[in-house]
Protein backbone atom coordinates (compact mmCIF):
# COMPACT_ATOMS: atom_id res chain seq x y z
CA UNK A 1 0.00 0.00 0.00
CA UNK A 2 1.37 3.43 -0.88
CA UNK A 3 2.47 5.54 2.04
CA UNK A 4 0.21 8.38 2.99
CA UNK A 5 1.71 11.83 2.48
CA UNK A 6 1.62 13.29 5.96
CA UNK A 7 1.85 16.98 5.10
CA UNK A 8 1.08 17.96 1.54
CA UNK A 9 3.03 21.22 1.77
CA UNK A 10 6.23 19.72 3.19
CA UNK A 11 8.59 17.64 1.07
CA UNK A 12 11.04 17.01 3.92
CA UNK A 13 10.70 17.23 7.67
CA UNK A 14 13.80 16.31 9.70
CA UNK A 15 13.54 16.18 13.49
CA UNK A 16 16.80 15.85 15.44
CA UNK A 17 18.10 13.59 12.66
CA UNK A 18 21.38 11.76 13.30
CA UNK A 19 23.16 9.53 10.79
CA UNK A 20 26.16 7.24 11.19
CA UNK A 21 28.52 5.78 8.63
CA UNK A 22 30.20 2.44 9.25
CA UNK A 23 33.69 2.12 7.81
CA UNK A 24 35.33 -1.09 6.68
CA UNK A 25 36.85 -2.68 9.74
CA UNK A 26 36.33 0.51 11.72
CA UNK A 27 33.68 1.56 14.24
CA UNK A 28 30.75 3.57 12.96
CA UNK A 29 31.11 7.34 13.01
CA UNK A 30 28.30 9.82 13.49
CA UNK A 31 28.39 12.03 10.41
CA UNK A 32 25.14 13.98 10.95
CA UNK A 33 24.14 14.94 14.48
CA UNK A 34 20.79 16.38 15.53
CA UNK A 35 19.67 18.12 12.33
CA UNK A 36 16.16 19.65 12.27
CA UNK A 37 14.66 21.49 9.29
CA UNK A 38 11.80 21.45 6.79
CA UNK A 39 11.67 21.88 3.03
CA UNK A 40 8.19 22.79 1.77
CA UNK A 41 7.19 21.98 -1.78
CA UNK A 42 8.10 24.75 -4.26
CA UNK A 43 10.99 25.83 -2.01
CA UNK A 44 14.74 25.31 -2.06
CA UNK A 45 17.23 24.54 0.69
CA UNK A 46 20.99 24.51 0.15
CA UNK A 47 23.37 22.78 2.54
CA UNK A 48 26.85 24.28 2.75
CA UNK A 49 29.95 23.33 4.70
CA UNK A 50 33.55 22.19 4.37
CA UNK A 51 34.60 18.74 3.19
CA UNK A 52 33.62 16.16 5.79
CA UNK A 53 30.78 18.24 7.18
CA UNK A 54 28.22 15.50 6.47
CA UNK A 55 26.40 17.10 3.53
CA UNK A 56 26.61 14.13 1.16
CA UNK A 57 25.56 11.62 3.82
CA UNK A 58 22.55 13.75 4.73
CA UNK A 59 21.45 14.07 1.12
CA UNK A 60 21.90 10.37 0.37
CA UNK A 61 19.73 9.29 3.30
CA UNK A 62 16.97 11.77 2.47
CA UNK A 63 16.98 10.65 -1.17
CA UNK A 64 16.51 7.02 -0.13
CA UNK A 65 19.82 6.03 -1.71
CA UNK A 66 21.12 2.57 -0.86
CA UNK A 67 24.58 3.64 0.28
CA UNK A 68 26.41 0.95 2.23
CA UNK A 69 27.22 1.86 5.81
CA UNK A 70 24.80 4.78 6.21
CA UNK A 71 22.13 4.43 8.88
CA UNK A 72 19.74 6.68 10.79
CA UNK A 73 20.72 6.31 14.45
CA UNK A 74 18.73 9.09 16.08
CA UNK A 75 15.72 11.28 15.52
CA UNK A 76 13.74 10.88 12.33
CA UNK A 77 13.00 12.39 8.94
CA UNK A 78 10.05 12.08 6.63
CA UNK A 79 10.25 12.64 2.89
CA UNK A 80 6.83 12.99 1.23
CA UNK A 81 5.50 11.74 4.57
CA UNK A 82 7.58 8.56 4.38
CA UNK A 83 9.98 7.75 7.21
CA UNK A 84 13.54 7.36 5.93
CA UNK A 85 14.57 5.32 8.95
CA UNK A 86 12.63 2.21 7.97
CA UNK A 87 10.82 2.93 4.72
CA UNK A 88 10.41 -0.75 3.80
CA UNK A 89 7.97 -1.06 0.88
CA UNK A 90 7.43 2.72 0.85
CA UNK A 91 11.03 3.18 -0.36
CA UNK A 92 9.84 2.54 -3.91
CA UNK A 93 7.39 5.42 -3.64
CA UNK A 94 9.96 7.69 -1.98
CA UNK A 95 12.46 7.15 -4.80
CA UNK A 96 9.74 7.54 -7.43
CA UNK A 97 8.85 10.96 -6.06
CA UNK A 98 12.48 12.00 -5.51
CA UNK A 99 15.07 12.65 -8.19
CA UNK A 100 18.60 12.11 -6.89
CA UNK A 101 21.82 13.48 -8.33
CA UNK A 102 24.74 12.26 -6.19
CA UNK A 103 28.12 13.93 -6.14
CA UNK A 104 30.09 13.34 -9.37
CA UNK A 105 26.98 11.69 -10.82
CA UNK A 106 28.20 12.03 -14.39
CA UNK A 107 31.36 10.09 -13.63
CA UNK A 108 29.34 7.25 -12.09
CA UNK A 109 27.11 6.51 -15.10
CA UNK A 110 27.11 2.82 -16.09
CA UNK A 111 29.34 2.55 -19.15
CA UNK A 112 27.50 -0.40 -20.71
CA UNK A 113 24.31 1.59 -21.37
CA UNK A 114 23.62 4.24 -23.99
CA UNK A 115 22.63 7.75 -23.00
CA UNK A 116 19.02 7.03 -23.98
CA UNK A 117 18.95 3.90 -21.83
CA UNK A 118 20.51 5.72 -18.88
CA UNK A 119 18.08 8.62 -18.95
CA UNK A 120 15.10 6.29 -19.35
CA UNK A 121 16.23 3.81 -16.69
CA UNK A 122 14.12 5.25 -13.83
CA UNK A 123 11.07 4.50 -16.01
CA UNK A 124 12.10 1.20 -17.61
CA UNK A 125 13.22 -0.24 -14.26
CA UNK A 126 9.68 0.25 -12.98
CA UNK A 127 7.67 -0.54 -16.11
CA UNK A 128 8.94 -3.21 -18.49
CA UNK A 129 6.03 -2.53 -20.87
CA UNK A 130 6.64 1.19 -21.26
CA UNK A 131 5.77 2.70 -24.63
CA UNK A 132 9.17 2.96 -26.30
CA UNK A 133 8.12 5.74 -28.66
CA UNK A 134 6.71 7.85 -25.85
CA UNK A 135 9.85 7.29 -23.80
CA UNK A 136 12.04 8.31 -26.74
CA UNK A 137 10.11 11.57 -26.98
CA UNK A 138 10.63 12.27 -23.28
CA UNK A 139 14.35 11.50 -23.55
CA UNK A 140 14.69 13.76 -26.60
CA UNK A 141 12.94 16.61 -24.76
CA UNK A 142 15.37 16.30 -21.84
CA UNK A 143 18.37 16.17 -24.16
CA UNK A 144 17.19 19.40 -25.72
CA UNK A 145 16.55 20.98 -22.32
CA UNK A 146 20.05 20.08 -21.19
CA UNK A 147 21.52 21.41 -24.45
CA UNK A 148 22.73 17.99 -25.56
CA UNK A 149 22.55 17.03 -29.26
CA UNK A 150 19.89 14.48 -30.17
CA UNK A 151 22.67 12.26 -31.53
CA UNK A 152 23.99 11.84 -28.00
CA UNK A 153 21.10 9.45 -27.27
CA UNK A 154 22.90 6.58 -29.02
CA UNK A 155 26.31 7.27 -27.49
CA UNK A 156 27.92 5.71 -24.42
CA UNK A 157 29.17 7.76 -21.45
CA UNK A 158 32.84 7.21 -22.32
CA UNK A 159 32.19 8.97 -25.65
CA UNK A 160 31.09 12.16 -23.89
CA UNK A 161 32.89 14.96 -22.10
CA UNK A 162 32.64 15.30 -18.31
CA UNK A 163 30.17 18.16 -18.68
CA UNK A 164 27.97 16.18 -21.06
CA UNK A 165 27.94 13.19 -18.71
CA UNK A 166 26.84 15.44 -15.87
CA UNK A 167 23.95 16.70 -17.99
CA UNK A 168 22.94 13.11 -18.77
CA UNK A 169 22.83 12.40 -15.03
CA UNK A 170 20.79 15.57 -14.55
CA UNK A 171 18.29 14.42 -17.18
CA UNK A 172 18.06 11.00 -15.53
CA UNK A 173 17.21 12.64 -12.19
CA UNK A 174 14.42 14.68 -13.77
CA UNK A 175 12.75 12.17 -16.10
CA UNK A 176 10.12 11.08 -13.58
CA UNK A 177 9.11 14.72 -13.00
CA UNK A 178 9.95 14.34 -9.29
CA UNK A 179 8.26 16.24 -6.50
CA UNK A 180 11.67 16.65 -4.86
CA UNK A 181 15.13 16.99 -6.36
CA UNK A 182 18.06 16.08 -4.10
CA UNK A 183 21.33 17.07 -5.74
CA UNK A 184 24.93 17.10 -4.51
CA UNK A 185 27.04 19.72 -6.34
CA UNK A 186 24.79 19.33 -9.41
CA UNK A 187 26.40 22.06 -11.50
CA UNK A 188 29.94 20.70 -11.31
CA UNK A 189 31.75 20.43 -14.67
CA UNK A 190 29.18 22.66 -16.40
CA UNK A 191 30.22 25.79 -18.27
CA UNK A 192 28.34 29.04 -17.75
CA UNK A 193 25.81 28.67 -20.58
CA UNK A 194 24.93 25.06 -19.82
CA UNK A 195 24.84 25.75 -16.09
CA UNK A 196 22.19 28.41 -16.74
CA UNK A 197 20.11 25.94 -18.78
CA UNK A 198 20.30 23.31 -16.03
CA UNK A 199 19.34 25.86 -13.39
CA UNK A 200 16.40 26.99 -15.54
CA UNK A 201 15.25 23.36 -15.82
CA UNK A 202 15.18 23.08 -12.04
CA UNK A 203 13.42 26.42 -11.51
CA UNK A 204 10.85 25.63 -14.19
CA UNK A 205 9.79 22.49 -12.34
CA UNK A 206 9.67 24.36 -9.05
CA UNK A 207 7.41 27.02 -10.57
CA UNK A 208 5.28 24.73 -12.78
CA UNK A 209 4.35 22.00 -10.31
CA UNK A 210 5.95 22.83 -7.00
CA UNK A 211 9.04 20.64 -7.04
CA UNK A 212 11.06 21.03 -3.84
CA UNK A 213 14.85 21.33 -4.07
CA UNK A 214 17.57 20.19 -1.68
CA UNK A 215 21.08 20.94 -2.90
CA UNK A 216 24.48 20.40 -1.37
CA UNK A 217 26.75 23.13 -2.71
CA UNK A 218 29.60 25.44 -1.81
CA UNK A 219 28.68 27.96 -4.49
CA UNK A 220 26.99 31.20 -3.47
CA UNK A 221 25.81 31.76 -7.05
CA UNK A 222 23.76 28.55 -6.81
CA UNK A 223 22.21 29.75 -3.56
CA UNK A 224 21.25 33.05 -5.20
CA UNK A 225 20.00 31.38 -8.37
CA UNK A 226 17.70 29.10 -6.40
CA UNK A 227 16.62 31.87 -3.98
CA UNK A 228 17.30 29.25 -1.34
CA UNK A 229 17.29 28.90 2.39
CA UNK A 230 20.70 27.85 3.75
CA UNK A 231 22.03 25.53 6.42
CA UNK A 232 25.77 25.56 7.07
CA UNK A 233 27.20 22.34 8.50
CA UNK A 234 30.46 21.52 10.20
CA UNK A 235 31.40 18.09 11.60
CA UNK A 236 27.82 16.87 11.31
CA UNK A 237 26.24 19.82 13.11
CA UNK A 238 24.25 22.78 11.82
CA UNK A 239 26.20 25.90 12.76
CA UNK A 240 24.24 28.53 10.80
CA UNK A 241 20.88 28.93 9.06
CA UNK A 242 18.95 31.59 7.21
CA UNK A 243 17.80 32.72 3.78
CA UNK A 244 20.66 33.26 1.36
CA UNK A 245 24.24 33.67 2.55
CA UNK A 246 24.16 37.33 3.56
CA UNK A 247 21.93 37.14 6.64
CA UNK A 248 22.71 33.87 8.38
CA UNK A 249 22.12 33.27 12.07
CA UNK A 250 25.22 31.58 13.49
CA UNK A 251 25.70 29.46 16.58
CA UNK A 252 28.47 30.66 18.92
CA UNK A 253 30.66 27.74 17.80
CA UNK A 254 30.30 28.79 14.17
CA UNK A 255 31.76 32.27 14.47
CA UNK A 256 35.09 31.24 12.97
CA UNK A 257 33.36 29.90 9.86
CA UNK A 258 31.82 33.18 8.67
CA UNK A 259 34.68 33.77 6.26
CA UNK A 260 34.12 30.41 4.56
CA UNK A 261 30.65 31.40 3.40
CA UNK A 262 31.76 34.95 2.65
CA UNK A 263 34.54 33.65 0.42
CA UNK A 264 32.29 31.06 -1.22
CA UNK A 265 34.41 28.14 0.04
CA UNK A 266 32.04 26.76 2.70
Amino acid sequence: MAARIEEADVAIRADDLSISRAGRGAPSERVVDGMSFTVPYAHALTVMGPTGAGKSSLLAVLAGASESGLAVVGGDARVHGIRVRRPRRALRRLTYLTGYLPQSAGAKLASRFTVSELIGHPITSRDKNVNSRGLAVRVAALLDEMQLPLGAAAKYPYELSAGMRQRVAFAQALILEPKLLVADEPFANLDVEVRAAALDAVLRRRDDYGMAILVGTNDRDVVRGLDADVIVMRAGHAIAAGHGTDDLLWTPSGDADHRLVADGRA
